[in-house]
């Protein structure tokens, strides 16, 4: 017998019976659902005909196929601020000039210095880079004559990137205006080769976001929408997963979008003032000092020089202009605990078999697949939402993955025991909604 603490469990199952966090433990296990529900009910009457035909062939006893592992992997950590300034300062030192443009049509046009880090979530972008990237060392046999240039630096090797940004709201247009045409002008006036990049809003990749230092602003609509110029605007700064992928985003104006773990940015413009107005700089209580500091940063650089900055602290806000420009004073939420636990998952069968995958910390509405279901933890709650392209099939596996992934909580003991909840489509609660940094609601898609 192993000498084992006073405080370690010890389980006995029997074969046939383990428990999921049992079968967690070993790769390839695949008697995860012992029910096949795979099957439709076309192919249940095909069977029945080939039966008839042929009464002696003896029925299928294969089980479906189906990969639950993500729900029993831990939740991926956030990444230490150490790290993440370690991979700006790498790549950005990679990095030798990179000039953005925005798509107006068949054409583009080069944004002023101005612009750099404003996005619009109707608009589609592309940031042509120019890296100075280190050639691998290659393994060659070497002789004693090349033993002095050990010492040498290693050379480097010029790297031609776009990143082909596409806000929420944007159509597909643009990115087949760029395929067609503005990418082979690029490659006929550079004659290098180019790597071209698809992003989508929210979705970026970290050495993309590294390259705007923090300053990462989307605005709603279009850049050239004609708005009401005494509208306010209200931005809430917040990041998933690393400091990398901190983005300050436009949500509604009004009480219920502000949150004490975040800071906003509020700007409330003067009526017939010919475009002045105040910037209220709003900083949460639960919010760091890092964060604050960030806020400022960007509150003193977002808007035109004729707007005054003003940093308030919660509890401090001013009647007549703050609470007037958000409606009125209301209650809103005081912390970000869901922030702790909220994962996403996709379970879909474009693999040929059912399979569940984690979005990353850093997901976003965008990552809502209408051809699948997800399943979306909150900490208090675990919702399914089904797309509207989703199969009968994967519904019901969707359904029972969720029961499963409820029950492997429940002997973990991870967190408060969750409530299963359904998300419409269209529909979505706000607890469900408040997971998803500057979600936009349906009618506005």
């Amino acid at each position: 017998m192993l000498d084992r603490p006073g405080t370690a469990m010890v389980t006995r199952c029997q074969e046939g019976t383990e428990l999921q966090i049992f079968k967690a433990r070993f790769m390839n296990w695949d008697e995860v659902l012992a029910v096949d529900f795979t099957r439709t009910p076309e192919m249940l009457e095909q069977r029945k005909k080939e039966l008839k035909k042929n009464p002696g062939v003896p029925p299928e006893k294969k089980a479906a196929k189906v990969d639950l592992s993500p729900l029993f992997l831990p939740r991926q950590l956030p990444m230490p601020n150490r790290e993440a300034n370690a991979l700006t300062m790498k790549w950005n030192q990679q990095l030798l000039s990179m000039r953005c443009c925005i798509i107006e049509g068949k054409k583009f046009s080069i944004l002023p210095n101005r612009e750099k880090g404003h996005f619009y979530s109707a608009e589609c972008y592309f940031f042509l880079c120019r890296y100075a990237v280190p050639v691998e060392d290659r393994i060659e046999e070497k002789d004693e004559e090349d033993e002095d240039s050990e010492d040498e630096e290693p050379e480097q090797e010029i790297q031609t990137v776009v990143y082909f940004w596409q806000g929420r709201l944007a159509s597909n247009m643009g990115w087949l205006h760029f395929t067609l045409g503005i990418q082979k002008q690029l490659e006929r006036a550079m004659d290098v080769p180019i790597d071209v990049i698809h992003v989508k809003q929210q979705q970026e990749d970290f050495k993309f976001l590294s390259h705007f230092g923090g300053k990462f602003i989307i605005h709603q609509g279009s850049r050239d929408d004609e708005e009401d110029p005494n509208k306010p605007a209200l931005y809430q700064i917040r990041a998933n997963q690393s400091k990398i992928c901190r983005r300050v985003v436009q949500v509604p104006a009004v009480p219920k979008s502000l949150n004490s773990a975040f800071c906003h940015i509020l700007k409330v413009p003067f009526e017939n003032s010919g475009g002045s107005g105040i910037v209220y700089i709003w900083i949460g209580s639960q919010a760091t000092q890092e964060e604050a500091i960030h806020a400022e940063q960007m509150g003193r650089t977002m808007f035109e020089s004729t707007y005054s900055n003003v940093v308030i602290q919660e509890g401090s806000e001013p009647e007549n202009f703050f609470w007037v420009a958000l409606g009125g004073r209301a209650p809103y939420e005081t912390n970000a605990d869901f922030m702790k636990f909220s994962r996403l998952f996709r379970c879909s069968n474009d693999k040929g078999f059912f399979a569940v995958s984690e979005k990353c910390s850093d997901f976003c509405q965008g990552d809502l697949s209408n051809d699948d279901v997800m399943i979306l933890d909150n900490g208090l709650e675990v919702f399914i939402w089904f797309g509207a392209n989703a199969s009968e099939i994967e519904k019901k596996l969707a359904m029972k993955s969720v029961q499963v992934y409820l029950k492997h909580l429940n002997t973990e003991a991870s967190g408060s025991k969750r409530k299963l909840k359904i998300a419409k489509r269209g529909m979505e609660l706000w607890e469900f909604t408040r997971c998803f940094h500057g979600w936009v609601a349906e009618a506005s898609l």
